[in-house]
């Protein structure tokens, strides 16, 4: 089955307010927890939650800004069947999630 990198994306001043908000809100995952559960078996990689940006340039390391937030490997029979999965994703129903970006593993 392909595998896929998917990438949970949110804007940098979303991911700022969603920081700000009370630690209860924040862990409020009871959504996301059961779309894993009923897609656990395309799910090779759980993955994770991804902080700050540092990036390696010719100039040498610097901060950057990006809007990945998380990611996670998924198999599908294609990027737009492994897409699909994430229709009404918690990330974007919940959270303020602006999508989840499918890539496949060339290699």
């Amino acid at each position: 089955m392909p595998r896929f990198l998917a990438v949970y994306t949110m804007k940098p001043e979303d991911l700022a307010s969603f920081r700000n908000l009370p630690k209860a809100e924040q862990d409020a995952v009871d959504e996301w927890s059961a779309w894993e559960e009923r897609n656990a078996a395309s799910i090779p990689d759980p993955g994770g939650m991804v902080g700050k940006t540092t990036r390696m340039t010719k100039e040498g390391v610097v901060n950057a800004v990006n809007s990945f937030c998380g990611y996670l490997v998924i198999e599908g029979e294609s990027a737009d069947a492994a897409a699909r999965l994430f229709e009404h994703h918690p990330h974007m129903t919940v959270f303020p999630g602006d999508g989840v970006d499918i890539m496949p593993f060339l290699t």
